[in-house]
């Protein structure tokens, strides 16, 4: 572990690991203890999604490695690296019914790109060798290492490490490039819909250069937010409501899209190609999923910030096109986003919320979004500067991830702000990780939207039935809890007091916790507004 780079490893202990944990205890590598194995592994998460590397997460066996399921689950659909490593009994007992044995490498096997168990410890440097570089190949993903008890106690000699190649990702075929030049020069109405893998490995950069170019109107996914200037003007911002939005009119005005970087599981295709009648270019490390609504015309396969870099060069003789077509959207978007930021009603209106923190964040501070109706309002409403700069969970939307991911994403980025924006139902899913970050001294802001109701789900009930159900629970006193923690606990308590508040905690040297009310009235109010909205023509 210590060949590959690993700063930090996250987790608990348990019995079946302490063999591990005294080596690691001598090792260069700083151990996290968790205070659930969930929170762990959302921590390996946010590090491997935002550095590249594969985060790195430990748990005992039977219960604690059933409780890493969800952040591994995360962090395959969501394409961050990470390495997960879990005890198991020994291995004279794994034939039999035995205690708290259960197969674990079966388990988990769905949810990785690979996993093995390590029965003889002369296999252990290629199984980590493997495991982190098959983490962090493209796409990145989850992968999974078992050790057993005994095999863990075993006496080894010194290892044969393995060097660290920098391995070059292919290039993407001469011919196909030619083509998708073709395809980009022959649409009217081209846009651009960059998703997850258009921010990773240096592709925003190319991306600029082809906006650049060739004044193509750009849209991003939930996961893709930052990958294009949001100056640029041609930028449409966020898609990803299932509803029709300015952008969605955008999307059906064009001839061409090309998905770069874009996973189906970030905004399902039936959506933006609903008469399953546009022509798609795709542009990604790996060929399009099989789907009734994508069927690309061609797919540009390889490196994509090669492959941008390739059809770039190409394009020098592009003539630019017009954004006329698009502006109007555009501007709707724009007024869209900044409607209520002079608004000072209590409790806040979500764009209120996300307007003031947009004014105290930097460009490349760092806002971790949970998982709820919030997570909405965050992808309509706040103007991401740069790529990873917002973190949105959209593949597996695992609800609990903001806090213990913005632990980890502090750990990384010690001298960027990180915020965790939760609503008040995922919050309390991982609220023991503030004692963790307590102890680590990780200031962070834990910004909360508390409404107490599962808000993204009573927003469909309202939209389907016109009421809700089971939806509703009771709060602590956030301010009292986070005090109990060793943190600063802060209520807002007026419309206009929220922006010096964030100010003020952003500079805070421990956690700071902001119980925020929210007026989710807005949420219906949304819906109402664009169920009527009718698309220039």
């Amino acid at each position: 572990l210590q060949n590959e780079g690993v700063q930090y490893i996250f987790g608990v202990p348990g019995e079946e690991n302490i063999a591990f944990l005294e080596q690691l205890r001598q090792s260069e590598i700083t151990f996290v203890p968790t205070r659930h194995e969930q929170g762990g592994a959302f921590m390996a998460d946010l590090w491997g999604r935002l550095s590249g590397r594969a985060g790195v997460c430990l748990s005992t066996i039977g219960p604690g490695a059933t409780n890493l399921m969800t952040p591994v689950a995360d962090a395959q659909l969501d394409h961050a690296p990470l390495v997960a490593i879990t005890a198991q009994a020994d291995t004279t007992r794994m034939h039999k019914e035995s205690h708290q044995f259960i197969d674990i490498v079966s388990m988990l096997r769905p949810i990785t790109k690979w996993n093995a168990s390590i029965r003889r410890g002369v296999i252990v440097p290629e199984v980590v060798r493997k495991a982190f570089k098959l983490a962090e190949e493209e796409k990145p993903g989850a992968t999974h290492i078992e050790f057993p008890e005994d095999v863990a106690e075993e006496e080894v000699g010194e290892p044969e490490l393995h060097e660290l190649v920098k391995v070059r990702r292919p290039a993407p075929d001469y011919k196909a490039v030619k083509a998708a030049v073709e395809l980009i020069k022959s649409a009217k109405h081209p846009i651009i819909m960059a998703g997850n893998g258009a921010i990773r490995k240096r592709a925003a950069r190319q991306l600029g250069i082809l906006c650049e170019k060739t004044s193509i109107a750009t849209c991003y996914t939930f996961m893709g937010k930052g990958a294009v200037d949001p100056d640029y003007p041609g930028n449409l911002y966020t898609v990803g409501l299932q509803s029709k939005d300015w952008v969605s009119c955008a999307l059906d005005k064009a001839d061409l899209v090309i998905a770069i970087g874009y996973d189906l599981v970030e905004y399902a295709p039936k959506f933006w190609n609903t008469g399953n009648n546009k022509q798609v270019l795709h542009i990604d490390f790996a060929t399009a999923e099989v789907d009734e609504y994508y069927h690309p015309e061609l797919e540009v396969i390889g490196d994509i910030a090669s492959s941008l870099w390739e059809i770039n060069q190409k394009l020098d003789d592009f003539p630019k096109l017009s954004f006329e077509l698009f502006k109007p959207f555009r501007e709707a978007i724009l007024k869209d986003i900044h409607e209520y930021d002079d608004d000072d009603a209590y409790p806040l209106k979500p764009q209120k919320i996300l307007s003031d923190l947009r004014a105290v964040m930097a460009d490349d501070d760092i806002l971790i979004s949970d998982v709820g109706a919030h997570k909405m309002w965050v992808a309509r409403s706040y103007v991401a500067r740069s790529p990873n700069s917002v973190v949105i969970s959209n593949g597996f939307a695992s609800m609990g991830i903001a806090l213990p991911g913005a632990i980890g994403a502090k750990l990384l980025y010690p001298q960027r702000k990180v915020v965790a924006l939760c609503g008040d139902g995922g919050f309390m899913m991982n609220m023991a990780e503030l004692e963790t970050a307590c102890r680590l001294g990780t200031n962070i802001v834990v910004l909360i939207w508390t409404d107490s109701t599962y808000g993204l789900i009573k927003w469909k009930q309202d939209n389907r039935y016109g009421h809700s159900f089971g939806v509703d629970f009771n709060n602590p006193d956030f301010v009292k809890l986070a005090e109990s923690f060793g943190a600063t606990g802060v209520k807002v308590a007026k419309g206009d007091d929220l922006q010096q508040i964030l100010k003020k905690a952003l500079t805070h040297n421990c956690p700071v916790v902001i119980d925020c009310p929210v007026d989710y009235r807005e949420n219906v109010k949304l819906t109402d507004r664009l169920s009527q909205l009718e698309c220039p023509r």
